[in-house]
């Protein structure tokens, strides 16, 4: 099924001549309603995805032939995993099969998300590797082929290509602008070091469908945006309560935290986050959890409003 992306940012035109480095930010599911099922399996979708301050590096550049170099605290599960199967290797291969190119790069992937964390870490880093890639080989703004991949690698990978928030729908193929986000607004993310396979939780959802639960208008501030989100949901969390109990302590813990508006898992888990009013109080929480779960990845950061225009 082909991409559809609204209002998508513009990609610059003019090639880069050496290393090209862009953000791979953390994308949050700040509801997420499952809404039906089609005839091939696919879960019928409808969320509100934002992006935080905190991300992954793609740094990609000219070679012979490809090659695929992964760093970071996050770097071995990756490297534990079959190569064919990666997604920015997938990517990169993708687009060039697209242009009708040889994939002669290098590429570089700091890894600093948890992997399987329900915050997109796989899907921003190959929609990383699109955007990094098209300013490589000095694709046109205006250019499709990125967009057409884009859903080939993933359901999340369009909306981490469209990179600001936005409502994404069907299985992951329809990405629509949303209202921007608050200014009286951070984020504290916290997994528990346990990753949680996406086809797994749904596997194990139980119960019937809900409705769609678009905004029904713009937030007037942090507290407006939270009050409307609390009467939406994660549908994906009670199955990822089951197969991973310990959602259900971050989320609490999030909740008790000095500050804390709302406590919420992403995506399909095990990753959840906390909205606080500034970024001084998601940092004070975040060194309090830190200290008291030594074994949690506990990180603060502000809401990207774009993330084509972060520089790493």
């Amino acid at each position: 099924m082909p991409s559809t992306i609204l209002s998508a940012p513009a990609t610059p035109s003019e090639p880069a001549a050496d290393t090209v480095r862009v953000a791979a930010p953390a994308k949050l599911n700040l509801y997420l309603h499952v809404l039906g099922r089609r005839p091939d399996g696919y879960h019928l979708l409808d969320s509100l995805v934002a992006f935080a301050g905190i991300h992954d590096i793609l740094s990609v550049r000219p070679a012979d032939g490809f090659s695929l170099e992964i760093t970071g605290p996050f770097a071995a599960l990756l490297l534990a995993e079959d190569p064919a199967g990666n997604l920015v290797a997938r990517a990169a291969r993708g687009l060039a099969a697209a242009l009708g190119r040889d994939p002669h790069v290098a590429i570089t992937l700091d890894k600093r998300l948890p992997v399987a964390g329900g915050i997109g870490g796989g899907s921003a880093d190959a929609a990383a590797t699109l955007r990094a890639l098209a300013l490589l080989w000095g694709l046109a703004a205006d250019d499709p082929r990125p967009l057409q991949v884009a859903p080939t690698l993933g359901a999340d990978v369009p909306v981490c290509l469209f990179g600001r928030t936005a409502y994404f729908a069907g299985a992951g193929e329809v990405v629509e602008p949303a209202p921007a986000l608050p200014a009286d607004l951070a984020v504290l993310l916290v997994n528990p070091g346990v990753g949680l396979n996406t086809r797994a939780v749904f596997q194990a959802r139980q119960g019937g469908w809900r409705a769609a639960g678009r905004l029904e208008r713009a937030p007037r501030d942090g507290a407006d945006l939270t009050a409307m989100l609390r009467e939406r949901h994660n549908d994906l969390m009670p199955p990822a309560l089951a197969l991973a109990p310990v959602v259900g302590e971050v989320v609490d813990a999030l909740a008790a935290a000095p500050g804390c508006r709302l406590a919420r898992m992403s995506g399909s888990g095990a990753t959840c986050f906390g909205l606080f009013a500034s970024l001084a109080e998601a940092e004070a929480a975040a060194g309090r959890l830190g200290a008291e779960h030594p074994g949690w990845w506990v990180a603060a950061a502000p809401f990207v409003a774009d993330v084509h225009r972060l520089t790493v």
